[in-house]
């Protein structure tokens, strides 16, 4: 029978209220009968208590939001957004660079007292309120919706670099097919009289000519454009494709994805590359030089803003990824054993891949030493009689065949020569050739993926297969987290907007790759290393801080952990409420102050390749790079004041917040005026359009949901796919005209 707002009021009795929370969470299919109906009235105080009012049954979640398949889909889906590029050549950079296996105790502390605790809260948040990332924040404080507006700027950022990232493991992998490998050896120009080496690859080493000019054909300077690189482009257009074919029909077709990628790049191949590392001469070396600590250098400021900072790349934290994964999953679903399970996979995974790359640099490092050596000993052949006696040199070192001079023996001789001439040491021009020295040298950043893993793939017997291998795995790696980034620009706006997600995953990947081309110029890896440095990081951390106060401080702490009692069913741990209200955002914010003051205190600038010299240089960003890494970052944060700023003057209604927090139900919304005499605060809503669907934030409102087969009458989402809003009380039929 249809209720009008007199008989509601009595069902009431009080001012009786459900939560929105509740509201959300209690959505059932709009095709079956419900078990309950959730009501919500907010009395003008804004308090009230809770009331369910039976009927039907129910299947269950509601059918027109996409779910996992499956708990283990979901699990390698996150597992493949967190576990990425980063943990094969970012993490074992900053490892190498930062004490070894002293920076594995800060990050291991900063992983446990941020990195968890703000992985757990996205993941709850998400599945709690099961929106993407500008729903999740509008529904919490509508002040603070410019959260979610952020996170998919940082998502969009990100996504345009690391598929070029993508891009060149696939041109790498194209060329992979080739015995020998094409960076086997440095090329030769023919000339009238005889071949010689190309100056630029003699000066260096193969596989650094074969990345700066065969495969990036770089420019000296970020201000040098050089026209497009069309091996890189059209790579760039495939990396694109990938992304857009795997992502347009959602979450199940990017889970499948992640199902069949994760197992193979995550473990096995890490595995396999492991074991045949280990067989190498010298890698022992490498993995020694891992587990060596450095004390002195645990204690350095730097080491624990890089370890913070890894550890939010690392999780995907603020990228928007993880909630609008986690809002796919079922209301009841352990998101607290989620985020361990994850966030240790993810570390553990960092130490293999960490283990590898010291193998192998391990294996490089005695390769170049031995070179050194070699290149030595014949200095020291050329010397004889002519600065160095003879009689210096061990009778049992045979210098007529210098390739049989060890290591240890060209210690012996440099020792004695340098014990017997102590003046004149420096002006022989001899090397120490240390092993320790050669890793000291390690590549960073993409450099170590593409120049010193394609280095020591030359010297593995079967070198094409280990490098088709190698660079499977990266490509895998990249689309892993490539489809949790792009998951987080799309599932927020789709729920704002109610858009098709086939139009608009073309044509965010449309815009990327236009956007992209940026970067496949000659001068494009120098805006790759900009993007990486000053479009993320910062407003990363900005917009982190600002999740984590959010929840503890305008949501609540206690509400939340309450939500958490009723979603999991078991209250988590004290140890989350104190790290979300206390220790988390304090080690954030001496996390921020000290990268003003580093950006403030170190000019910006880049790593060029000189084509004439060989050799990186260090070179500081001109005026107007200055001027676009600055407008990277407010881009990026600038919808957190825009969007504080409408709210608080209110150019937007608070209590308006629009689409994205309208349910995926089939149905309508219905308003009707309060009649004379009848309290406003059990007025039914009247009904409106989509965009001016009120929000599920207190206000003067009843929501109900009724029963109903979701038949002609209902309003369906202009996609036809999502439905609109909630049904409200049975009122007769509306012209079409005024919903």
């Amino acid at each position: 029978m249809p209720k009008n707002s007199k008989a509601v009021k009595r069902e009431l009795d009080d001012d009786v209220t459900e939560s929105v929370k509740d509201l959300l969470s209690n959505e059932d299919a709009c095709d079956d009968s419900f078990k309950k109906s959730s009501l919500i009235v907010n009395n003008h105080e804004g308090e009230g208590k809770e009331c369910d009012v039976e009927e039907g049954g129910s299947d269950g979640e509601e059918e027109e939001r996409p779910a996992w398949n499956s708990k283990l889909q979901y699990i390698l889906a996150q597992v493949g957004f967190s576990v990425g590029l980063g943990n094969v050549w970012r993490f074992p950079y900053l490892c190498q660079k930062n004490g070894g296996g002293a920076y594995l105790v800060p990050y291991l502390i900063l992983l446990i007292l941020i990195g968890i605790p703000l992985f757990f809260l996205e993941l709850a948040v998400g599945q709690r309120i099961r929106r993407g990332s500008i729903g999740v924040w509008n529904y919490i404080s509508p002040r603070l919706g410019g959260i979610g507006f952020a996170s998919c700027v940082v998502c969009f950022f990100v996504a345009l670099y690391y598929n070029v990232i993508i891009s060149w493991s696939l041109f790498y992998f194209s060329q992979s097919f080739q015995q020998p490998l094409p960076w086997h050896e440095c090329p030769l120009v023919k000339n009238k009289t005889s071949p010689y080496v190309v100056p630029e690859c003699e000066k260096s080493s193969a596989t650094t000519y074969y990345w700066y000019r065969e495969a990036l054909d770089i420019s000296n300077s970020i201000s040098e454009g050089g026209g497009l690189n069309w091996k890189m482009t059209v790579c760039l257009l495939v990396a694109w494709s990938m992304v857009c074919l795997a992502m347009i029909k959602g979450i199940q077709s990017s889970g499948k994805v992640g199902t069949a990628l994760a197992p193979c790049s995550h473990t096995l191949v890490l595995i396999c590359f492991l074991v045949r590392a280990l067989l190498l001469k010298g890698s022992i070396d490498g993995i020694r030089h891992m587990f060596t600590p450095k004390l002195e250098i645990m204690l350095e400021a730097k080491v624990w803003r890089e370890a913070a900072t890894q550890v939010f790349f690392a999780l995907g934290l603020g990228f928007g990824g993880v909630i609008a994964f986690s809002s796919y999953n079922k209301r009841d679903n352990n998101c607290h054993f989620d985020a361990v399970l994850v966030s240790f996979i993810n570390f553990f995974t960092s130490v293999l891949a960490t283990l590898v790359v010291f193998a192998v640099l391990g294996f490089k490092a005695n390769i170049m030493n031995s070179k050194c050596v070699a290149l030595n000993t014949n200095k020291i052949v050329a010397l004889l009689g002519n600065g160095i006696e003879e009689s210096l040199i061990p009778h049992h070192i045979n210098l007529t065949q210098v390739s049989q001079v060890s290591a240890e023996d060209y210690h012996q001789m440099i020792d004695i020569i340098r014990g017997v001439k102590e003046d004149e040491y420096r002006q022989l021009g001899l090397e120490s050739c240390s092993i320790e020295d050669e890793l000291n040298k390690a590549v960073q950043g993409t450099g170590l993926a593409f120049i010193a893993f394609t280095e020591a793939m030359t010297h593995f017997p079967a070198s094409p297969f280990w490098s088709v291998m190698f660079f499977l795995m990266l490509v895998n790696l990249g689309l892993g987290s490539m489809f949790g980034t792009i998951e987080g620009i799309l599932t927020p706006l789709i729920d704002t907007f109610k858009v098709r997600k086939e139009f608009l995953t073309v044509g965010c990947c449309v815009l990327a790759f236009s956007i992209g081309l940026l970067f496949v110029q000659r001068s494009g890896n120098y805006f790759v290393a900009m993007f990486d440095d000053y479009s993320a990081t910062l407003p990363l951390l900005i917009v982190v801080i600002l999740e984590n106060v959010a929840i503890a401080w305008f949501y609540g702490i206690d509400k939340f952990f309450e939500d958490l009692k009723d979603m999991l069913g078991f209250t988590p741990y004290r140890f989350y409420y104190y790290m979300w209200k206390f220790i988390t955002p304090i080690l954030l914010m001496v996390l921020l102050c000290s990268s003003f003051i580093q950006l403030i205190m170190t000019p910006p600038s880049y790593s060029a390749w000189i084509q004439e010299e060989a050799k990186e240089k260090n070179l500081h960003f001109p005026p107007w790079g200055i001027v676009v890494c600055i407008s990277l970052v407010v881009m990026a944060i600038m919808p957190v004041p825009v969007v504080f700023g409408l709210r608080y003057f209110n150019i937007i209604d608070e209590n308006t917040s629009g689409l994205s927090t309208v349910s995926y139900k089939k149905g309508r919304i219905i308003k009707e005026s309060a009649r004379p005499g009848e309290d406003d605060d059990a007025s039914l809503i009247q009904g409106k359009s989509p965009s001016e669907a009120p929000s599920p934030m207190p206000g003067n409102s009843i929501y109900r949901k009724q029963s109903g087969s979701g038949g002609p009458d209902a309003d369906t989402a202009p996609n036809g796919r999502y439905g609109i809003g909630y049904l409200m009380a049975d009122m007769p039929d509306m012209p079409e005209s005024d919903l």
